[in-house]
């Protein structure tokens, strides 16, 4: 409907005496929205009103809708994608809300962590104390929640802002000592040295979860291992002896692990050749013999065979035995199944520090924890006292160490490569594993550290977690093989940080023997009470001795290390859900009915909230999982200030408005990534005015309805009435249907079809005759009035989760309670699909007759479709139906007359109207004058106004 018909059509000539007898529409709801300036006011008034109290009082014993926010890291200006989230979470909230459910909504904050801290060091430098550094992050956060809030509250999410959660309030940290105390005597906990993915530029270990894989530029090494024992090698290739030096010739893309390598490894069952080539006696696998020859460019001769097996514990020389005696030491062969024949040399070398498999496959073969060579410190650097290459930073080294094995004569070959590399998703920047010892949540078998022997699952944490994804609810479905295929393959979870921005591991260890404080689990207890008092900097302060006494302080060192972040939001349901605001859960089974994020989140906040409910409860802590794509210019191109194609939520609320946001948010599948751009939001507004200027015709010509005194009964009403409500109901169920499955995008689409086809293409359109020129009180206009009014209200609700300012502000103009959010969706009269299906065969019959009448304007013949006079030919089942509707059919096609007999087939007929045209309904009748004190009215008009009015039973 377009704005001039939405303000009562053209019905406004100034001479036109008969104007003021028209019931036409008036509303003080705007055609102009005039969004940015006034919806700070609705956030303002919501604020101010306690609406969000209003919605828990409103449900109070209602049963719990529980959608528990995954925390925004508490820095920098929120940008279009936390907008788009934030926005989602309370679609989904208010639908529930509007469903009769008690939904609550707590929004969080991430307070932890490096991105903090290094801005703490570079506002304050690196030497700070513990304790001030922390109370430093702790004030940094507070003011980056604080401009993070007004953001999302401009874009019109209800929720409990006044109380959020924030994983640095002192009971949050409190709370997740606690959950920590409980995985521990659940017997998940354990302390190991292992290789862990480390970030240089963190100084810190890194979880699975913050890992990403980019390409990276490397050198590829062949590198050439000496035979220690030739007599023995020759034996196992079934030869007398070796004529010539030998060599076991590795590949290897991490120049910088060779210095600190202590073993080799072959596969048992693969062949292995000996051959014979102008470097010496080479062992490769057999099927990579021709490749690695032409790769070198040499020639050679296999001289003999021999299968890993035989290969096992054989002695080889550090490559850099003869260079310095630092390096004078035997790298042993052990086999293993990771060595393939697939690419390289078929031979790996081992670096048990640097590798899981390595370490593993060392460990396996018993190579002692003391003696694992690591080289390589926190920073980057090869120890000061490291042969060759101390000092040197890792990635620096790899020419110079290309350089001495070339001195040596033991590089083959070396080449660049691009190939797929972890990187730390905070820095961009590569990582290594490195051997380090820290806590770990295990995955498998295996015992923990102060292990409750009552409290310990039969099941293994891998098994239980497993098992949870099963009976968890995935939007969309193919989530739920993600989240398991990491689930199965990951492995344990290293939760210890070398930071200081965190929720410290309150561990005293032994100085020796590096065993826990045998009143461990005490001394959690203790820490938790300090922490909750005086927050993590109360803990800081503590000393050794105040904790254990004078006697055990001397043989105990105090952990500066801290629970890494996923710990931090991923026990959020323990210290939130059931501690800080305990109402905010289901008493049993999962907390949550939905945890809602980004795709990136399986491997992230779903995965370790996963992992510890498990740990705790055995069992998720949510019943649904939903992922959303990323935010993504109109291209499909991710969004990067450098490309300049970024959004920003701040600039399009002040320009057009928070409502257009919201509608984008709603109207784009989120199941995969959504553009925005300049023209999508054009779009976007357009769609806007659409579902506006309808929602304006309804409350004008609902502006003089009281329900109580002008209600007609629903028996009582016109067919086309009862159809339109009949169509409301149905359309309702399907939105509801939408809205139950957590789906925006159709709903939106739907509504602005109904708004346009059903309502403002063909109910409207007939029903304004009726509304403007019947008597106002007359049963036609009170029935039709009827009808509006209960479609207002519904699609009030229908757009309220999205629309949300718009439908607010249109509710206080039509409706009786504070706001729209404490209502629950219409109840319609039941669908009648008889009624249904005959008005579905009405307008397709109507669609012929616009064109054919569509046809005359062009030619013509006629002028608006009032001026037309129309006769159908219908077959006997349309015949029926088109006769029903006696007089009143010439209404429901918006001409001045129509009449109907049988035929072969549908056919129309249309001619002008050889009549007057009634100046005030401006049809063309033949009793136009028929009053002569009244000689431009026609007699339906004369009789609405001066007699009993006219009667129609239909539209």
């Amino acid at each position: 409907m377009s704005e001039t018909q939405a303000a009562g059509g053209k019905r406004k000539p100034a001479d036109n005496p008969y104007r003021a007898t028209l019931n036409m529409p008036d509303t003080p709801f705007p055609m102009r929205g005039d969004l940015p300036r006034r919806e700070p006011a609705w956030v303002k008034e919501w604020d101010e009103q306690g609406v969000y109290k209003q919605l828990r009082d409103a449900r109070r014993g209602a049963p719990k809708f529980i959608l528990h926010d995954g925390p925004p890291y508490a820095n920098g200006q929120i940008h279009i994608g936390h907008a788009m989230n934030k926005i989602l979470k309370d679609m989904i909230v208010k639908s529930r809300q509007l469903e009769g459910f008690d939904a609550l909504y707590t929004p969080g904050w991430d307070c932890h962590g490096l991105p903090i801290e290094n801005a703490i060091e570079k506002l304050h430098g690196r030497n700070l104390p513990r304790d001030e550094m922390q109370a430093r992050g702790r004030a940094f956060a507070s003011e980056q929640i604080a401009q993070q809030m007004e953001d999302f509250k401009r874009l019109g999410v209800l929720g409990e802002w006044d109380n959020p959660y924030k994983t640095m309030n002192y009971a949050s940290e409190a709370g997740e000592l606690r959950a920590l105390k409980k995985v521990m005597e659940r017997g998940f906990v354990y302390r190991g040295l292992k290789p862990v993915y480390w970030c240089f530029d963190c100084a810190s270990s890194l979880a699975e979860f913050e890992i990403e894989y980019q390409d990276k530029q490397s050198q590829t090494l062949d590198v050439m291992f000496p035979a220690a024992d030739p007599a023995r090698l020759a034996e196992a290739f079934g030869l007398k002896q070796l004529d010539k030096p030998a060599f076991a010739v590795i590949w290897t893309t991490t120049a910088w692990t060779i210095p600190a390598n202590q073993a080799l490894n072959v596969n048992p069952e693969l062949e292995y050749s000996l051959v014979d080539t102008d470097r010496g006696l080479l062992v490769l696998a057999s099927a990579l013999v021709d490749k690695c020859l032409e790769r070198w460019g040499i020639a050679g001769k296999v001289v003999a065979t021999t299968v890993g097996q035989k290969l096992d514990h054989m002695p080889f020389k550090h490559p850099l035995s003869a260079a310095d005696a630092g390096y004078d030491r035997i790298s042993p062969v052990y086999v293993a199944d990771y060595a393939t024949a697939e690419d390289g040399t078929g031979i790996v070398h081992s670096s048990p520090a640097y590798g899981v498999d390595d370490f593993n496959s060392c460990v396996a073969n018993g190579l002692k924890y003391e003696d694992i060579l690591n080289p390589v410190q926190g920073n980057g650097q090869y120890a000061a006292d490291f042969p060759l290459f101390g000092g040197q930073p890792i990635w620096k080294a790899v020419p110079v160490i290309i350089d001495a094995l070339k001195v040596a004569g033991r590089l083959m070959g070396t080449a660049g490569i691009t190939h797929s590399y972890p990187h730390c998703w905070r820095h961009k920047s590569p990582v290594i594993y490195r051997a380090a010892a820290q806590w770990f949540i295990r995955m498998d078998e295996g015992e923990g550290v102060f292990t409750d022997p009552a409290q310990k699952p039969a099941k293994t944490l891998r098994q239980i977690a497993l098992e949870a994804i099963e009976h968890t609810h995935f939007y969309p479905e193919n989530g739920q093989a993600r989240l398991r295929d990491m689930i199965a393959g990951r492995p344990d979870w290293c939760i210890s940080r070398q930071r200081s921005w965190g929720v410290p591991l309150p561990f005293f260890l032994h100085q020796d023997s590096g065993e826990l404080h045998p009143r461990t689990m005490e001394i959690i207890d203790q820490a938790a009470a300090i922490v909750e008092a005086g927050g993590i900097e109360a803990w800081s302060r503590v000393t050794t001795e105040e904790i254990l006494g004078s006697e055990d302080a001397k043989a105990y060192t105090k952990s500066t290390d801290i629970l890494e972040v996923w710990f931090d939001s991923g026990s959020t349901f323990w210290h939130v859900l059931r501690g800080t605001h305990a109402g905010m859960h289901h008493d049993e089974g999962p907390e949550a009915d939905l945890y809602l994020e980004g795709h990136d989140q399986h491997r992230g906040w779903f995965h370790s909230s996963l992992l510890l409910a498990s740990a705790i409860y055995g069992r998720a802590p949510y019943r649904g999982l939903l992922t959303h794509g990323f935010t993504v210019d109109g291209q499909g191109k991710k969004m990067s200030k450098s490309l300049g194609n970024t959004v920003s939520p701040q600039q399009v609320s002040g320009k057009m408005g928070a409502e257009i946001i919201r509608l984008w948010c709603a109207s784009t599948d989120y199941s995969g990534d959504l553009g925005i751009d300049d023209k999508i939001l054009a779009r976007v507004v357009d769609a806007y005015r659409r579902i506006r200027n309808t929602l304006r015709f309804l409350l004008a010509n609902t502006s003089d309805f009281d329900p109580a005194q002008d209600a007609v009964a629903h028996q009582d009403l016109l067919e086309i009435d009862r159809w339109a409500l009949a169509r409301a109901a149905q359309f309702q169920a399907e939105v509801l249907a939408h809205y139950k499955v957590y789906e925006f995008h159709p709903v939106v689409s739907k509504l602005q079809l109904f708004c346009s086809e059903d309502l403002g293409g063909f109910y409207l359109d007939i029903l304004k005759d009726r509304l403007y020129t019947s008597a106002a009180k007359s049963l036609a206009r009170r029935s039709a009035q009827t009808a509006l009014h209960q479609i207002t209200h519904a699609m009030l609700r229908w757009m309220a989760p999205f629309l949300s300012f718009t439908a607010e502000e249109a509710w206080k103009v039509f409706g009786s309670s504070p706001s729209i959010f404490l209502e629950t969706y219409q109840t319609l009269p039941a669908g009648d699909d008889a009624l249904l299906a005959k008005w579905e065969r009405l307008r397709a019959i109507r669609d012929v007759v616009n064109k054919e009448i569509e046809h005359r304007r062009e030619a013509g013949d006629v002028g608006a479709s009032l001026q037309a006079e129309v006769r159908l030919a219908a077959q006997p089942e349309d015949l029926a139906l088109l006769q029903s509707l006696g007089d009143d059919l010439k209404f429901v096609l918006i001409t001045s007359a129509a009449s109907v007999h049988a035929g072969d087939a549908l056919a129309v007929d249309v001619q002008a109207s050889e009549h007057a045209k009634c100046e005030r309904c401006w049809h063309w009748r033949a009793d136009v004058g028929a009053n002569p004190a009244h000689p431009t009215l026609c007699g339906r008009c004369d009789s609405n106004l001066h007699g009993a009015g006219e009667t129609r039973a239909y539209a």
